[in-house]
């Protein structure tokens, strides 16, 4: 396995900068407040929270900064649930005192993308203090937003220093705290998704950053037992897993490190849910719940031989037009920039259609050892989850299964990604493939 080093050429191609990203995880290391106010020479920061959040450690911060001689401005979303959208957005810019020099926010997922795009729209100094080991963003430099109706992924920065403390992680709700682990356990899709991606269109693929990625989500999982007792040392464990995979999506300067189909599918429910208000849950709970069915179609690939002459009249009867309404019908507005994706991307072109189906019956076997090295089994992966209590099926979190098989072939349009529906769709079974998932 390669070695992660900085600052100097990797095998990937690429040079990995050093992030600037520090953290602090343990108890009591909400002090360092102090300690980085002074050496960005802080004289006023901005701190934001939300409603929820304020009341853990708001009180807490503004007496640590000024007792360091910084003043503090602060803006409070006023809303139980934050909504992360050009509002939300709107509302912190327009909130932002231009005199502060230093931005804090508290809080986890929403408040820290919130504070990312932030941070570089004004070039401040950033600070996270982490309200809930609840999801890998912390350290990332892109922020997850809703925008027009669909999930995308901004680049933003990452912060200057994330702050776990112990004291504050261990009062979050348990269902944050499933939330996070669930989030990681995304990543066994992610990495198997990005080297099969890899093998069939040359994508950029860095095996040093996969192996930080491994190494993060079993420290994990390696401590997932202590979350439901509220163990300091599980929390403190999983809250470094998720800075470290974080990181490796800034070293690898895209998402693929983290996130694959399993997020897509959360993301499908997350429009669906701004569209036709059914249930939402947190990102991390949802791409749990996408994993588990995930590993699942994998296991369901293995079994398939591919039929080449089956793959083709598939595609070349393949109807975008009729395609595009069933995604209007079941996403809604949201699909509209989906739609619009395919003039760019040109996925379902005959002939590059052809091309990757010849490298995937070139490389079958191949994609196959990819799926055993990388893929805990279905029931593996459910022991996990059982092991947190945490929701396993759509009926656990207010949805119908009965949205599975098309929230499955949606999934292939939501980014330009490579990922597991696209490489059905190119072998002509997605249709019945994404029956077999309920």
């Amino acid at each position: 396995m390669s070695e992660l080093k900085f600052n100097t050429p990797c095998p990937c191609g690429k040079i990995h900068e050093l992030s600037q990203c520090k953290s602090v995880v343990g108890k009591g290391t909400i002090d360092h407040l102090s300690i980085f106010a002074k050496s960005v020479c802080a004289n006023k920061a901005f701190l934001f929270a939300d409603v929820n959040t304020y009341p853990v450690a708001g009180d807490k911060i503004c007496q640590i900064l000024n007792d360091s001689d910084v003043s503090v401005t602060t803006y409070i979303f006023p809303d139980s649930h934050t909504e992360p959208d050009e509002k939300a957005v709107g509302s912190l810019v327009m909130h932002f005192d231009n005199s502060c020099d230093m931005i804090v926010g508290l809080g986890s997922g929403v408040m820290n993308d919130l504070g990312k795009i932030l941070a570089n729209l004004t070039g401040k100094p950033y600070v996270i203090v982490g309200t809930a080991p609840s999801m890998d963003g912390y350290a990332s430099a892109s922020s997850s937003m809703a925008m027009d109706g669909v999930k995308v992924s901004l680049n933003t920065m990452c912060p200057h220093l994330v702050i776990g403390d112990t004291d504050i992680l261990k009062t979050a709700p348990l269902h944050m705290m499933k939330s996070g682990l669930g989030d990681m356990l995304a990543k066994y899709t992610a990495l198997c998704e990005w080297r099969i991606s890899h093998l069939l269109n040359d994508e950029y693929y860095c095996e040093a950053v996969a192996g930080e990625v491994r190494n993060s989500l079993k420290k994990c999982t390696d401590n997932a037992s202590g979350l439901l007792s509220k163990d300091e040392k599980s929390i403190e464990a999983v809250f470094e897993g998720l800075i470290g995979c974080g990181s490796c999506m800034e070293y690898a300067g895209c998402s693929r490190p983290a996130s694959g189909i399993e997020h897509y599918l959360s993301h499908v429910w997350d429009m669906r849910g701004l569209e036709f208000g059914t249930n939402i849950d947190l990102h991390g709970i949802q791409c749990a719940i996408g994993s588990l069915y995930s590993v699942k179609a994998f296991e369901e690939l293995k079994k398939v031989v591919p039929d080449k002459e089956k793959a083709l009249e598939y595609v070349q009867n393949f109807n975008f037009d009729k395609w595009s309404d069933e995604l209007r019908a079941f996403i809604g507005e949201g699909a509209e920039s989906m739609i619009a994706l395919e003039e760019k991307e040109q996925k379902y072109n005959v002939q590059k259609h052809k091309q990757r189906l010849e490298k995937i019956m070139d490389n079958w076997d191949e994609i196959l050892r990819i799926i055993d090295e990388e893929l805990p089994s279905y029931t593996e992966l459910e022991a996990i989850l059982d092991l947190i209590e945490a929701p396993k099926k759509l009926e656990d979190i207010g949805l119908n299964s009965s949205i599975l098989p098309m929230t499955f072939k949606s999934a292939k349009d939501i980014r330009d990604k490579y990922v597991l529906p696209r490489l059905v769709w190119d072998l002509g079974i997605i249709e019945e493939f994404a029956e077999k998932l309920n």
